[in-house]
């Protein structure tokens, strides 16, 4: 529970800026300098979290992986639509292609870590 609660805070302090500054619950609406700022926001504020979580000596979990796909999508979906009206998507491809990486890197340690405990 105590993961939930802290991953959840870069989710809202996102949405809380999102709802001050543009007046909408949806980022995808949003043009693209700033929608990467709402991304960025996020990314960060997630990242920030696990790092605090892996100093309290949490590893990474299931959680982590959910969220860490949940902020991806946000991204892929707005890539697509960016693609779709012909927008340059530059920015955006490069920060999923991070995180992809980011994704793969977690998932592949938390497997080696599994095969080290049996």
């Amino acid at each position: 529970m105590k993961k939930i609660l802290i991953y959840i805070v870069p989710v809202m302090i996102s949405m809380i800026w999102l709802v001050l500054t543009h007046e909408t619950y949806n980022p995808i609406s949003l043009k693209g300098p700033e929608f990467l700022k709402f991304y960025v926001m996020l990314l960060l504020g997630f990242y920030l979290s696990a790092i605090i979580l892996k100093s309290l000596k949490e590893g990474p979990s299931k959680i982590t992986f959910y969220f860490m796909m949940f902020i991806l999508m946000i991204g892929i979906v707005k890539l697509i639509k960016g693609l779709m009206i012909g927008k340059p998507v530059g920015y955006l491809i490069v920060l999923l292609i991070i995180q992809g990486i980011v994704i793969l890197y977690q998932s592949s340690s938390r497997v080696n870590i599994k095969q080290k405990e049996i």
